[in-house]
């Protein structure tokens, strides 16, 4: 989803009346982030509040190459890191994931083998329908075990992009509610929907609704779930003690624009790309009684806060044997504070670019290669920036690309080397890179090699189902990346 999505930050046919009244009654985040612009890593990075180069969702395979976790995968989530999830189960938290996990799918890398107690949803999106021969299906899961695949047993029409997973996630979300109120537990959920992932899905009675076609019918379905949500935790009177914050994992997939791509407002580029199309996202945190009412903050904000700051609500301290790079937002959404801090963008195992107050210094620039861009592949669509949107990756170490993002926010117009404001803001931001890669310990490489053999073939539960494939012989290789 991307920053440019919602009435509250801007967009033009106000769909979205759920999310914007949590705006109203919360607090909007204007400069929030993700860690990466893509989906795995950076959930990886919410739920560590650790940036994915120091908890292994990377890859060093070819220079700056951004890592998904498909299929053939072979690594996943580590052992060594701790997760919110186990850390909140020491204040006696019970933990739920509802969605895509996306941070591994061998069965060492299950969700409830890091802290979460229940989950119904999917190690991977609902790419597909596969064949089951080459590729199988995405599994759904429920707790342990699989209890069918997506196009399977849980449909999606991709000619007219009907699904209820939504509706589906939406009741799984109200009763686990339900259950922790009437255990009087405190719970963690962590409700993670793709409907706007390509393909694009929304249930029967959001199709064709909005004015924005089939990407705008899943945005009204999440927003009138996220409504349903927020009621029903009012209903049973609970509001005031539970936290709820949303955002995205990466900006609007303009590659699927403009039929099943969202919107990243002013920004440039999307989903991919370092630029702030790609990880600048919309936030909002809502907690009546807590967080005055129609709060807009300009705090540089990372998902990697939601960490440190859900362990902060918890009464608990962030692990202090390692580097934790989200930092606690309790002073900004409570009492207004602004926190300096840099945000960085890597992709891959480079760190592309960093913002530090209102200045953005580019390291390297680079959206896709040519090759991939004359196939069509373009995450940049009319908005091509001369020596910015570059297809071959550029250097700019020595005399990094700079931009002021309050009087620039679409990255258009570089500052001049020569000007006596470029010189001062890069002295300040170069002192701020140095310190950080001093004291950069990367984490092992988690996406660098793939095996057929380890696709899910054959997941937990499969035998009760006969859904069990006939996986190939293991033949680990380095993974490709093509961009």
């Amino acid at each position: 989803m991307g920053w440019g999505d919602l009435g509250a930050f801007g967009e033009p046919s106000k769909e979205t009346p759920n999310l914007d009244q949590m705006a109203a009654e919360g607090m909007l985040f204007l400069d929030f982030y993700t860690a990466n612009p893509l989906c795995s890593p950076s959930r990886a990075a919410l739920l560590t509040g650790r940036l994915p180069v120091r908890n292994g969702f990377y890859t060093t395979n070819a220079h700056a190459r951004n890592a998904y976790t498909p299929q053939d995968i072979v690594g996943g989530i580590p052992d060594s890191e701790l997760l919110l999830p186990e850390l909140l189960k020491k204040a006696g938290y019970i933990n739920k994931i509802i969605g895509k996990w996306h941070l591994g799918h061998q069965p060492q890398f299950h969700p409830l083998r890091h802290g979460f107690d229940e989950w119904f949803g999917s190690p991977n999106c609902h790419f597909g329908p596969y064949d089951n021969r080459e590729l199988p299906n995405i599994p759904v899961y429920r707790d342990w075990e699989m209890i069918g695949r997506y196009y399977e047993d849980f449909k999606i029409d991709l000619k007219t992009g009907e699904a209820n997973l939504t509706q589906l996630y939406l009741q799984e979300a109200l009763d686990f509610i339900n259950k922790q109120q009437g255990s009087q537990k405190p719970f963690f959920l962590y409700w993670a929907i793709d409907a706007t992932h390509a393909p694009v899905y929304a249930s029967k009675q959001f199709l064709g609704t909005s004015q924005r076609g089939l990407y705008g019918d899943a945005v009204r379905e999440i927003d009138d779930s996220i409504g349903k949500i927020l009621r029903h935790l009012q209903q049973l009177g609970i509001s005031e003690n539970t936290f709820v914050f949303f955002t995205s994992d990466n900006g609007a997939a303009l590659i699927s624009a403009p039929e099943e791509g969202g919107s990243n407002g002013p920004f440039l580029c999307g989903k991919q790309t370092t630029f702030e199309g790609g990880m600048r996202e919309p936030a909002i945190a809502w907690w009546p009684g807590h967080i005055p009412a129609g709060g807009v903050s300009h705090q540089l904000g990372n998902v990697m806060d939601l960490f440190t700051t859900s362990l902060s609500l918890a009464g608990l301290q962030p692990p202090s044997d390692r580097q934790i790079d989200g930092i606690d937002l309790l002073p900004v959404i409570l009492q207004g504070k602004l926190i300096d801090r840099p945000i960085f963008y890597y992709r891959g195992n480079e760190m592309m670019a960093v913002r530090v107050g209102l200045y953005k210094a580019h390291y390297w620039t680079w959206s896709n290669s040519w090759e991939e861009y004359s196939k069509g592949t373009d995450f940049c669509p009319g908005q091509s920036v001369s020596g910015v949107t570059t297809h071959t990756q550029e250097e700019h170490t020595h005399l990094p690309l700079l931009f002021h993002l309050g009087r620039d926010p679409g990255e258009k117009f570089p500052l001049s080397f020569a000007s006596e404001e470029y010189q001062q803001a890069v002295e300040r931001i170069a002192g701020i890179v140095q310190r950080h890669k001093d004291t950069l310990v990367p984490g092992q490489p988690q996406l660098n090699v793939c095996d057929k053999a380890v696709m899910n073939w054959s997941p937990p539960g499969c035998q009760k189902l006969g859904k069990c494939l006939k996986a190939p012989e293991s033949d680990p290789k380095k993974c490709s990346w093509t961009h």
